[in-house]
Parts: C-alpha cells; structure tokens; sequence
C-alpha cells in the first residue's frame, strides 16, 4: 500500500528534460531516483494523452482521439479506480482533467475551480487559463496534499506547453520554463517524500522545433520519466524505451489496487528485490 504524486509537465520532451532538471538528473546520477525514456502512444496531443495516461489504455480504445473530443471519460482510470478501493484522490490541473474524470462539461471558471467531491476526483482546483503560472499551479497541489492527504495527487503544470506552441522547443522562453517548473519538484520533492509519497514526473507529449506536436515525430512523442521511490530499482535506464501504456498499471502497483481491464500486464520498470 502507497501513495504517489504524479507529476506530469505539459510539453516536457526527452531531451529538455535532461538538458533543464538538473536535481532530477542529480538524483539519477547517484542512484537516488530512475530514469525512463517513454515512447508515447498517438496521437500525440494533450488530452487523448491524459486519457491514455490515467487509463493505460490507446486511444482506439479509449476514444478520446483529439483535443476536442469533449467528454467524460467512459474508461476505468486511476482516480475511478482509486476511488473503488477506497483511496482519496486529487488533483490540481488544468480543466479538460475537470471534463474527463468529474465529467464538468462545459467547464466553468466560476463554478468548477474549486471542487469537492462529486465525480472520480475527490478534490481539485483547476486552471482555464493556459498561462497560468505552474508555481502557483505547485502550491495548489500543495494545499491539496497537506490539507487532503490524498492517495494519488495529480499535479499537471501547462506552462511549458504555453510558450512552446508561439516559440518552439529550442527557444529560450521553452527551455527556461521547462527549468523552472522542475526547480519547483525539486523544491517540493523532500517534503513529498517525508510525507510518505512516491514521486512520478513525466510528460503528456514533447514539442518540435515550430512549437507542433501531435504527430509521429521523436522529438513530439519522447518524453521523460523520473521516479524517486524505495520500491523501484534506482539509475539510469535510458538505453531502452518503454510505453507510456505502462504508466497506469505501474502507478496502480505503487498504490496497492487492482488495474483496470485492458491495462498492460507486463511493466518494464524494474522493482527493488525486497
């Protein structure tokens, strides 16, 4: 039985977030965390990602097949599923997370911000605006968890995808925001984990150089993931990819539940022997 933190940074792409996280690059390099290279599924646009993300499953299945496919999730999820074992779940995040797992369709600013209670998500405090600033995006998700002390929080800053659609991934304004929000893990990460939390970092998608994704390109479908738990074997596993399929099982794994029907049975992340 666990708990996790699942951070997933908008637009994060592989090789950004190796060039910019600097403390997570840290922890791998003295086998204090694992690093993962994670080819995702297409297409490879935010919201179907979500869905894959949260249900482990492709998008031909789950049906969520572009950004405007505007619905409640009709899948088994990590907060459904969660919530079926009895676990309290979070997130702060922008607000097609609302419409898929709270079913807040249309969202609305000035009655769907602040939420408690009512769908899969037990609590959560949503953003509309895409510019909105991921550090006070952190603090909402740290309000979340100290005043909840959920089972599994989502944490989802859109910053970076922001600025990388109007200047493109080798553009200043990107790679400093993908620098600044993981400063903000880096900031949190220590209290996380003193507080019992297993901690995921990752990406929906990645961007290209004319600030496009959604295609089959690496550079739009390569993305990171970072785990810093006692349960996981610890270093540097980049020299192969793995699916972003596996994420929703593996989470499922940390916290103790059963998967969804249809999530992968075999997970290539290694787990400490013990």
């Amino acid at each position: 039985m666990g708990k996790v933190i699942f951070v997933m940074v908008d637009a994060l792409g592989f090789d950004t977030a190796g060039r910019r996280g600097g403390y997570l690059e840290h922890l791998t390099e003295y086998r204090l965390a694992a690093k993962y290279r994670v080819r995702g599924e297409l297409p490879s646009a935010s919201r179907p990602m979500y869905e894959t993300l949260m249900t482990g499953l492709p998008v031909s299945v789950h049906g969520i097949v572009t950004n405007q496919t505007s619905r409640r999730s009709r899948c088994e999820n990590l907060f459904s599923l969660c919530k079926k074992s009895g676990k309290v779940t979070a997130a702060a995040a922008f607000l097609w997370i609302s419409e898929l797992y709270n079913g807040t369709c249309p969202f609305s600013i000035y009655e769907h911000r602040i939420q408690n209670g009512g769908g899969d998500i037990d609590h959560g405090i949503f953003y509309s605006d895409c510019d909105y600033p991921d550090t006070h995006l952190y603090a909402d998700g740290e309000y979340l968890r100290k005043t909840y002390d959920p089972d599994f929080l989502l944490i989802h800053p859109m910053h970076t995808d922001t600025v990388g659609h109007p200047f493109g991934c080798a553009s200043k304004e990107y790679q400093e925001s993908a620098d600044q929000s993981l400063q903000q893990v880096a900031i949190l990460l220590e209290r996380w984990r003193e507080a019992g939390y297993d901690v995921i970092v990752t990406a929906d998608h990645g961007m290209d150089e004319l600030g496009i994704h959604g295609g089959n390109e690496r550079i739009q479908r390569q993305v990171p993931l970072y785990i810093i738990s006692d349960r996981v074997k610890k270093g540097d596993f980049t020299d192969h990819e793995i699916s972003n399929l596996e994420l929703a099982p593996f989470v499922c794994k940390l916290i103790g539940i059963e998967p969804g029907a249809g999530m992968k049975q075999e997970i290539h992340i290694e787990m400490e022997n013990k």
